[in-house]
């Protein structure tokens, strides 16, 4: 595995920036073609945006507060709308509103130390021939392939040096159809440092599971792109926010899997982040700071399987919380404080000292596998508190659906088979 995928499978967690034309119109990043406006029509939209409260410092900020350690940023989705000064069309923000705002994140990202990925759309709903027209004939094919290679070699040029490439949009073609590899090659020759996702149907450096959590199967580099309400681009009457603490299950469940979760910010029309995003966000990096990051970094894999018992596993669940474990330091992120003394059982290995962030260190005892920690009362209103646990070896805790381990080979305490399939 190369430095810069290496390091990217460790970053953990980043922000997902959707702005564009469409979130002025308030109803989601695909309403062009969800609605069928016509490009005419776009173009007349377009000068109407007007990014007055888009600040990508804050934004950057706002990343860093969270204890993100990257951004992506999308520089032009399905409607062909570029955030961007380009020689190639007038279809795009610096035209309309005088503002390079893809130029103004990288910028932002650099000055707040965080890693800059870029989006880029191959689908393009705006120019002719787009990819419908391109289907029905070999010269709208060639022209349309000609334009989007264009177009990305330019981003490529233009934003140089950037970390990642980000591709989306890959309707209708395969890797064939998109001359994939001759593309990857294009901007691996300006930019040799750059790492892609799989979206242009290559496999990529990394894999991007959308709306899940679910570990690749074999383990590869990953990232889990989810929404923090239910759309990408900014919705009008979307106040179906996830919780703070639904946040961070989902960066606990990425970590066991030594995934990344991009988390979406959706700005308003006119640029600026809705309060509810920045509330979750940094109450999330409050728990970051407090015993978060160390839990969700350098994390061993939890082992979910095979079906029978394997040596050296952690419990994937826990009535008050999430473990999670990096080299012999195993983490319980207490969900749910289960009264003045927590008890643990399982444990195949001795702890030696626990500790919280809020409280520094606790008192327990540990008779065999069976661990009793003394909770003082303040950790019942903090917010998520992680229990650190420093132990002799590796973190193992086995438990089954019976009352003891049998002594003899047996199956894990998983569901069947036929649903674990699904």
């Amino acid at each position: 595995m190369k430095k810069e995928v290496e390091d990217f499978s460790n970053m953990r967690y980043g922000m997902f920036i959707h702005y564009g034309l469409y979130s002025g119109l308030g109803r989601g990043e695909w309403v062009m073609n969800r609605e069928q406006i016509p490009p005419a029509e776009m173009e007349k939209i377009a000068k109407t945006f007007k990014p007055d409260q888009f600040n990508a410092e804050e934004l950057c900020q706002l990343a860093v507060d969270g204890g993100m350690k990257y951004v992506i940023f999308t520089t032009m989705h399905h409607d062909g709308f570029r955030m961007y000064d380009t020689a190639i069309t007038d279809y795009n923000a610096k035209a309309v509103c005088g503002r390079d705002l893809v130029e103004e994140v990288v910028a932002a990202a650099r000055k707040y130390g965080l890693k800059i990925g870029l989006y880029h759309s191959l689908n393009n709903w705006y120019n002719q021939p787009d990819a419908v027209a391109a289907l029905e004939s070999k010269e709208n094919y060639e022209k349309f392939i000609e334009n989007t290679f264009e177009r990305i070699k330019e981003v490529a040029e233009k934003f140089n040096p950037v970390d990642i490439f980000w591709y989306d949009g890959w309707w209708p073609f395969d890797a064939e159809g998109w001359q994939a590899v001759r593309m990857n090659e294009m901007i691996s020759k300006i930019q040799p440092h750059i790492i892609f996702n799989g979206r242009n149907c290559l496999p990529g450096d990394f894999g991007t599971p959308e709306g899940h959590l679910a570990v690749p199967n074999p383990w590869r580099p990953w990232e889990a792109c989810m929404t923090l309400n239910n759309h990408w681009g900014y919705h009008i009457s979307d106040n179906d926010w996830k919780s703070p603490r639904e946040v961070v299950r989902m960066l606990l469940t990425c970590a066991n899997g030594k995934g990344n979760l991009l988390l979406n910010v959706g700005p308003r029309g006119d640029g600026s982040i809705p309060e509810e995003t920045s509330r979750i966000i940094r109450e999330v990096g409050e728990w970051m700071r407090n015993g978060g990051e160390e839990a969700i970094s350098n994390n061993n894999i939890m082992k979910l399987g095979p079906y029978f018992r394997e040596e050296n596993e952690y419990s994937d669940w826990e009535g008050s919380g999430t473990f999670t474990a990096s080299g012999n330091n195993m983490f319980l992120t207490m969900m749910y404080y289960p009264g003045r003394q927590l008890t643990l059982t399982g444990l195949e290995m001795n702890v030696k000292r626990i500790t919280t962030k809020q409280t520094g260190e606790l008192k327990f005892v540990q008779d065999g596998g069976k661990l009793v920690v003394d909770l003082p009362e303040t950790l019942a209103n903090a917010f998520c508190p992680v229990l650190k646990m420093e132990c002799d070896g590796t973190p193992s805790i086995y438990r089954t659906g019976g009352m003891r381990v049998p002594n003899c080979r047996h199956t894990r305490y998983d569901p069947a088979p036929s649903d674990i399939q699904y």
